[in-house]
């Protein structure tokens, strides 16, 4: 069952699973805390995995303020001083990257390590224009539901992956793990992708030095390209850079099995001090 804490005016909902050393994860734009589930369902066994649900996303409302990527920092260290966590390994994808370093940014005494998923020290990297960006955004949106889904897909799954399966089935069994059907966007998707546009700490990432860091990039990632992940890496002093060939965004979908072992790898490597 989930638990529920308030804080500046929204009622959250996050859940806990495991034993262990706790690990805090961060979700990114228009997902829900179980859009973690691949990674939770095979971690629990081996640690305290928090989630929860964003400011105003799913269960977690009302929105209530403004949502910035240093409100969202916020509101997780609210969720885990309800937890009674003082300090955790904290893991986030995309726009929840951003939000882990800006947690690891302004209170390093509550983080042990970082897990950079899909992400950028400036979130203008992943809200920038391009053809194709615009071509699979525009076909996200426009059209019947079923091509709507399909188009979704394209943007978060590697060709190599939807070419092996039954894209509808897919997209069906996706919904659970989004929160939603995807061929709708929840309203608090664009107030996230603003928060996301204002990010940049990319002045800021030597401060980052003394916590350890993996950051994960995808090959085919068309949201954030690796080569952001691996300019995050090199700013970082110490940082581990990982590439997935052959993911997309949605590396921790398609290739749960092979993102859980790295991630247990750096949480166990980086101890519990």
């Amino acid at each position: 069952m989930p638990y529920t804490t308030q804080f500046r005016g929204c009622t959250f909902s996050y859940t806990i699973q495991g034993e262990g050393e706790p690990v805090v994860f961060v979700q990114g734009v228009g997902l829900h805390g179980d859009g973690w589930r691949p990674q939770t369902s095979a971690l629990r066994n081996r640690f305290r995995c928090l989630t929860f649900d964003n400011r105003g996303m799913a269960q977690s409302q009302p929105p209530a303020t403004e949502i910035t990527v240093e409100q969202m920092a916020d509101d997780t260290l609210a969720i885990m001083n309800a937890a009674n966590i003082a300090s955790a390994h904290i893991v986030g994808h995309s726009l929840g990257g951003c939000v882990a370093q800006q947690i690891a940014l302004s209170n390093p005494d509550r983080v042990k390590s970082l897990s950079l998923l899909c992400t950028s020290a400036r979130g203008a990297d992943a809200t920038r224009l391009t053809l194709k960006m615009a071509w699979l955004g525009a076909r996200s949106r426009i059209g019947t539901r079923q091509m709507r889904r399909l188009a979704f897909l394209q943007m978060v799954l590697s060709p190599q992956y939807l070419a092996t399966c039954d894209q509808n089935k897919v997209a069906e069994d996706l919904a659970p793990i989004f929160g939603h059907d995807l061929a709708d966007t929840p309203p608090i998707v664009m107030p996230q992708l603003g928060a996301l546009k204002r990010f940049d700490v990319s002045s800021r990432l030597n401060e980052l030095a003394a916590i350890p860091t993996l950051v994960l990039s995808a090959a085919c990632d068309v949201i954030f390209p690796p080569r952001y992940g691996r300019a995050l890496a090199d700013a970082i002093p110490g940082a581990h850079f990982v590439e997935f060939p052959n993911a997309a965004h949605g590396v921790t979908i398609e290739r749960a099995d092979e993102v859980n072992a790295k991630l247990a790898q750096h949480i166990e490597t980086s101890g519990s001090s």
